[in-house]
């Protein structure tokens, strides 16, 4: 049988294990947490969310950048200290904003077609992640808002995703918990949400009954192609297999490093709040359809009965992973301001690294060396896209390490 590796088991390693093991190969997954999803797939904001695919690759958003430099508290914050891998990655950033339309239409293409793929994988499994289709709401206070998220809507449109423009009434009439003045929003029925640490820790499980072998704890030294497939070292301990996929997160930039490859991923920090649902009052105030305020950069779902996950900010400081008060209490202003009903007593804060690519596209697919293989740097749409980016990469392994079997389901690509 052909052995695969696989480096990390967050949402978009297992869902790779998961999509290995439906094309029959025997499975490793190397993580160095003591449990899967500790780390970005942890306590995001449990979108599901084609709706959210525009890139960043905009000149507006390089404006905004400078603009809130100084601002502890600004929706999107960028350390000024340079360093060489920072200028490169925005270098290559500003590279892209030519890509900007290109790259939404692919992104939102990849995220309709996620959807299937996940909702099948917990169906097969038995997962309770939580899960709640009821849409996306974004809702917008101004008319400039309000104007660009037509212009947007137009290139969603484009990637084939459905959604419906909504006056200031009909907010209220899907979300009758959001309290506050708006002049219009937009609506995607098709959009989910869920507790993305429930499903990947269900995934493990799922993973491990159908035969894969999962070892937890572990550190990755060296990752290198040899003749005839990939070499691992974890913990002093060397394993040969017939192929490798790096799936590690912000250390990916790493891996590919050592195995001739450039992926230039660069850890982008947001923040996250898990409010409590304690009391009867908290749970009616709270929403049920999962919201995104474009204007803030955040967004809120509903994670069963007695909790709410709220989300947001970028930060570009590096691999730090320091709670900020300065950036978890417009959060909890954010919560108190639309849902002034609810109780933010116990709101428990949590901070991971994104892992993005300058072109707001993950790299997916093989790499220099045969049977070397990536899925990752997919920045906050990690959870959105997982499942879709684990079928292509899957696909690759299977045809270049068993060309003679057919793919298990239609083949995906990423464009160009």
């Amino acid at each position: 049988m052909t052995h695969i590796a696989v480096i990390g088991a967050g949402v978009t390693g297992l869902t790779t294990a998961y999509a290995l093991l439906d094309r029959g190969f025997d499975v490793t997954v190397y993580e160095r947490n003591r449990y899967a999803a500790m780390e970005t797939s942890f306590a995001n904001g449990g979108q599901l969310s084609a709706s959210n695919a525009e890139t960043w690759t905009q000149w507006g958003t390089v404006l905004k950048g400078l603009k809130w430099m100084l601002q502890a508290d600004a929706p999107l914050l960028v350390n000024p200290r340079p360093s060489l891998h920072k200028m490169r990655w925005m270098a290559e950033f500003l590279a892209n904003i030519p890509n900007y339309r290109a790259n939404t239409v692919e992104t939102v293409r990849l995220a309709i077609a996620a959807r299937s793929v996940l909702f099948d994988m917990a169906e097969r499994e038995g997962i309770d992640f939580d899960l709640e289709k009821r849409g996306i709401l974004h809702f917008y206070s101004t008319p400039k808002d309000m104007a660009h998220a037509r212009d947007v809507n137009v290139l969603l449109a484009e990637g084939g995703l459905d959604r419906r423009e909504l006056s200031a009434s009909e907010i209220r009439e899907i979300e009758p918990a959001l309290k506050g003045d708006f002049v219009g929003g937009f609506f995607t029925e098709s959009d989910a949400s869920g507790d993305i640490h429930k499903f990947t820790m269900g995934l493990a499980r799922a993973c491990v009954r159908r035969g894969a072998s999962l070892r937890f704890g572990v550190i990755v030294e060296d990752v290198a192609a040899v003749d005839g497939g990939a070499r691992v070292r974890a913990d002093g301990v060397e394993e040969m297999f017939d192929g490798v996929v790096v799936a590690a997160g912000i250390k990916s930039r790493d891996i590919a490093r050592s195995l001739g490859d450039t992926v230039n991923i660069y850890p982008v920090k947001g923040y996250s709040i898990t409010v409590e649902l304690k009391d009867e009052l908290s749970r009616a105030a709270a929403p049920w359809v999962s919201l995104l305020d474009d204007r803030a950069k955040i967004v809120a779902s509903r994670l069963g009965e007695d909790r709410l996950r709220i989300a947001g900010t970028a930060e570009f400081n590096g691999d730090n992973l320091d709670i900020r008060a300065d950036r978890i209490r417009p959060l909890v202003s954010w919560c108190e301001k639309y849902f002034p009903a609810l109780s933010t007593e116990h709101a428990v804060p949590w901070a991971g690294l994104r892992p993005m690519m300058p072109s707001m596209l993950p790299r997916v697919g093989r790499g220099k060396h045969a049977g070397v293989f990536y899925n990752t740097g997919h920045g906050h749409l990690g959870w959105t896209l997982s499942a879709a980016t684990a079928e292509m990469v899957a696909d690759s392994v299977a045809a270049e390490l068993r060309p003679e079997r057919p793919a298990a389901r239609p083949a995906l690509a990423l464009a160009a």
